[in-house]
C-alpha cells in the first residue's frame, strides 16, 4: 500500500506542477506581466512548489526529517542527476554574468543552511529571515535584469515548449481554473508522497532523512529532470546552470524558510556530517566549472551522473 501511496503522488506531484506552472503563466500573460517576472517568479517558484508542499506537509505530519532530506537531496540531484542527464544529451551552457551573481546568491544560501543546520535547526526567526532574503534577491533580480534588457534592448522570454499546453488556457477564467487545480494536485501528491515514505521508513526501521533525501528528493525533482531530458531530445539547450542555481536558491530560502515560518525544523545530526557537505560540494562545483570550461559537455554529464549514482551507494550503506 506504502507504494502505491508513493507512485501515485510522483504522479499527481507531476501532473499538478506542470498544470500549476502553466496556470500561473497564462494568467500572467492575461494580466500583461512582464516575460520577465513570469519566468523568474512564477516559473522559477513554480517548479519548486512539489518540494515546498513535499515539506510543510511533512513538517506537518511530525516528519521533519523529511522536510530537511527534500531539500538537500533535491539540491544534490538538481545538479549530479539533472544537470547531469541534461548535459549528455545536449552541452549546457551558462550566462557568466547571470552566473557571478547568483552563484553567489546560492552559496550565501547555503552558508545560512549551514549555520541554522550546526545551531540546531531553522527556527520561526531565521525562517523568517531565509523568506524575506529570497523576496529581496527576486526583486534585485528583476530589477538589475530590467536595466540589462533595456540596455542591450533585448526581452526576456519565457520557452514555451516548457511551459505550455498543446491546448493553453485562452481565457483568465480557465487560466485561473488551472492555476487551482494545479495547487490542488500538487497537495493531494504531496500528501501521498509523505504518507508512503514515512510509512516505508517506519516498517523498514529506515531514518525518515534518508527517505527524504532519496525517494522523496528524486520524486520532487521528477519535473526538473523531465525537462532537462526533453529539452536534451529536442536538441535545445534549455537546461541552463542558472535555471538549476536558481531552483537551488528557491529550496533553500523558500522551501525551509516558508516551512519553519510555519512549524520550527529541527535538523538530524546524521546530514551534518555527510549530506550537507555533499550539497555545498556539488552546488559549488556546478558554480565554478563554468568558469573553467564554458559549458557543461557529455563528459561531464557522465561524471555527474557516476557522482550520484556514488551517492546513493553511500546512502545505501549507511542504512
Amino acid at each position: 500500500m506504502s507504494i502505491l501511496f508513493i507512485l501515485a503522488g510522483f504522479v499527481i506531484l507531476m501532473l499538478g506542477g506542470e498544470t500549476l506552472v502553466n496556470g500561473a503563466v497564462a494568467v500572467a500573460k492575461r494580466l500583461n506581466m512582464p516575460p520577465l517576472v513570469i519566468g523568474i517568479v512564477l516559473v522559477g517558484f513554480g517548479t519548486s512548489v512539489p518540494e515546498l508542499v513535499t515539506s510543510i506537509q511533512a513538517s506537518l505530519q511530525g516528519s521533519p526529517g523529511i522536510a530537511i532530506g527534500n531539500v538537500i537531496g533535491s539540491n544534490i540531484a538538481n545538479v549530479l542527476l539533472v544537470a547531469g542527464a541534461g548535459a549528455i544529451l545536449v552541452p549546457i551552457v551558462a550566462d557568466l554574468k547571470g552566473l557571478k551573481r547568483d552563484g553567489l546568491v546560492l552559496m550565501l544560501a547555503t552558508v545560512m543552511f549551514f549555520a541554522a543546520a550546526y545551531a540546531g535547526g531553522i527556527s520561526y526567526g531565521l525562517g523568517l529571515l531565509f523568506t524575506v532574503s529570497l523576496v529581496c534577491y527576486v526583486a534585485y533580480l528583476v530589477m538589475s535584469e530590467r536595466r540589462r534588457s533595456r540596455a542591450h534592448q533585448k526581452t526576456v522570454e519565457v520557452d514555451d515548449d516548457a511551459v505550455s499546453f498543446e491546448k493553453p488556457p485562452k481565457s483568465l477564467a480557465t487560466a485561473m481554473i488551472y492555476t487551482i487545480v494545479g495547487i490542488g494536485l500538487t497537495v493531494l501528491g504531496a500528501d501521498f508522497l509523505v504518507r508512503g515514505a514515512t510509512e516505508i521508513a517506519r516498517d523498514m526501521g529506515i531514518s525518515e532523512t534518508i527517505i527524504g533525501l532519496t525517494i522523496v528528493a528524486i520524486g520532487t525533482s521528477l519535473p526538473e529532470l523531465a525537462t532537462a531530458v526533453v529539452a536534451g531530445l529536442k536538441g535545445e539547450a534549455d537546461v541552463s546552470v542558472g535555471n538549476i542555481i536558481g531552483s537551488n536558491i528557491y529550496n533553500i530560502l523558500a522551501i525551509l524558510g516558508i516551512t519553519a515560518m510555519i512549524k520550527p525544523l529541527p535538523v538530524d545530526p546524521s546530514v551534518l556530517s555527510f549530506d550537507i557537505w555533499v550539497m555545498a560540494a556539488s552546488s559549488l562545483i556546478l558554480v565554478a566549472l563554468p568558469f573553467m570550461f564554458k559549458k557543461l559537455g557529455r563528459g561531464t554529464g557522465i561524471i555527474f551522473l557516476c557522482a550520484y549514482a556514488a551517492y546513493l551507494f553511500a546512502l545505501y550503506l549507511m542504512i
